[in-house]
């Protein structure tokens, strides 16, 4: 026979591209945003990517292997997950990073629930919100050239000034794929090919655009929306996670309404929202919406229902639920249950936590200000910090934020000096927190570390007297790093060798201390 039959039950439709080969347009297309990531990130970003795809693929293989199911690694939505997450991640995150989050997303969020087609969520993202929660502070440093510094978007919420042509070229700090340049040819490729539908990034970029513009406090400004859309992973989520077939609506008028979803509530996270991630959420959120908006958006081709299953039924309670997939039902049961139980453990625990930390802050303040007999708070003080909100203080010392300063009292009650604490983020392995110490008059009498967790032999050292030390008894304004190490000048801190990102954190930490001080507790005084 010349010409062959295909008999099968309906719906009869038919692409001339297979899984695999749509697969594979997409790995591709991600290709020229990774080839980029490396160039600026160097070869440990290469190092991650590749993690992140063969861990993806073996985990596939591995799991079929033990299940005895047929290998369904030659399809490449293994390969395409893997690197979907390496391209989520910053280049500068430990190897177990990626490893961990391809384990996480083939063998839990895919295989688990019966493998490519049955998925709920997408794997790629589920799995970078898995990680976000596990390693938060990992997941949210950015190191570039050896350098830890803040996100764009970090500096566009303190005020900062960014540079759009950086975010265009994907050479400012954040994720592994984040050229603008090569998500915008990539995603373009993809609907050149008819591989995704142009309705769901169109629908996100203009009901996010539509969403800030409205009520990020910024207006029209176009450089201010330039910013939002090329940073913070919107390209990346709009074009290939979002568009994943598995997870979104089946018909136009569903994809509108899915993109319009996600881009209201990507800008609901960014607005008003702190965590370092807003599309990561947002797109799983709308994941969990998809079979709701299937029920009542049916695509014509293949049937027209005037009334919705809801009302046909005759019980619509009862149907309600039955939309929902039962696992998404029993995960969301599940973390219900488990913040109740957080919630009471944290309540249970907080008064003692508390009176902990308010120990170990009055150890730490007085072994920067001996002079002092008793610590008590300054209203003056108090209200610029809540004026803070919790943000990074000024634009000149990184990821810095003042978290209390408090006047030491004499045994007469007459105020010797101040006692700051401040956080950097910019640590090199986690976040530092230091009491900085003045008298009365400005001049630094020491630090004190309460939170130091940086790498032993290396970082760790900023804790011995020969660097800290180098504080005490100075009358500056403003510290320098002199990461020779041979500095003699008044305003000069020498930087301890092989840790030059924990000496610089702890320095910009200091001078932010000493600038609050000048700008606040001495102007207020």
């Amino acid at each position: 026979m010349e010409h062959k039959l295909n008999i099968s039950v309906s719906p009869h439709a038919r692409d001339k591209m297979s899984t695999s080969a749509i697969m594979a347009c997409v790995f591709f297309a991600l290709i020229p945003s990774a080839i980029v990531g490396v160039w600026h990130g160097g070869l440990h970003t290469l190092y991650v990517l590749l993690a992140a795809v063969i861990t993806a693929v073996l985990s596939e293989f591995i799991f079929d292997y033990i299940t005895k199911k047929p290998n369904t690694v030659k399809d490449n939505s293994a390969a395409v997950t893997g690197l979907i997450l390496g391209l989520s991640l910053s280049g500068s995150v430990p190897l177990y990073i990626p490893i961990l989050g391809s384990i996480f997303a083939i063998i839990v969020v895919k295989c688990f629930f019966g493998g490519l087609g049955k998925n709920f969520i997408n794997p790629a993202l589920a799995a970078r919100c898995f990680l976000m929660i596990s390693f938060s502070k990992t997941m949210t440093t950015f190191t570039l050239d050896g350098v830890t510094s803040a996100t764009p978007l970090e500096t566009l919420r303190t005020g900062g000034v960014i540079n759009l042509t950086e975010l265009f070229y994907g050479s400012a700090p954040g994720v592994i794929g984040g050229c603008a340049l090569t998500m915008i040819i990539g995603g373009f490729a993809l609907w050149v090919l008819d591989i995704i539908d142009w309705r769901i990034p169109v629908s996100v970029f203009v009901s996010f655009v539509l969403f800030v513009a409205l009520f990020g406090g910024q207006g029209f400004d176009l450089r201010y929306l330039a910013a939002q859309i090329m940073g913070g992973g919107l390209l990346m989520a709009s074009l290939f996670m979002a568009t994943d077939y598995v997870t979104s609506p089946v018909s136009p008028l569903g994809h509108v309404i899915y993109g319009c979803l996600i881009g209201i509530l990507g800008g609901l996270f960014r607005v008003l929202g702190s965590s370092a991630d807003s599309f990561s959420y947002a797109v799983i959120i709308s994941n969990l919406f998809v079979p709701l908006i299937d029920e009542f958006i049916v695509p014509k081709p293949y049937a027209y229902r005037k009334q919705s299953e809801l009302v046909r039924s005759g019980h619509p309670v009862k149907s309600f639920f039955k939309m929902f997939p039962k696992p998404a039902i029993v995960l969301t049961v599940i973390a219900l249950l488990a913040g109740v139980a957080l919630s009471g453990v944290y309540t249970l625990t907080k008064d003692a936590i508390d009176e902990q930390q308010l120990a170990a802050n009055a150890e730490s303040y007085k072994a920067v200000l001996p002079d002092a007999e008793s610590f008590e708070k300054v209203d003056a003080i108090d209200a610029a910090i809540a004026e803070l909100d919790g943000g990074f203080y000024g634009t000149d010392f990184g990821r810095v934020t003042i978290n209390e300063g408090v006047a030491g009292l004499d045994a007469s009650g007459n105020v010797v000096g101040y006692v700051l604490s401040v956080t950097t983020k910019d640590g090199f392995d986690n976040d530092i927190t230091l009491s900085l110490g003045l008298t009365a008059d400005g001049e630094t009498t020491g630090i004190a570390f309460t939170e130091l967790n940086e790498t032993a032999g290396m970082g760790m050292r900023a804790d011995e007297p020969d660097f800290k030390d180098q504080f005490n008894g100075r009358s500056v304004s403003k510290f320098t790093l002199n990461k020779a190490g041979d500095g003699t000048g008044a305003d000069e801190i020498n930087s301890i060798s092989g840790a030059s990102i924990t000496s610089g954190a702890v320095v910009n930490a200091v001078n932010a201390g000493l600038d609050f001080y000048n700008n606040v507790v001495k102007g207020g005084n």
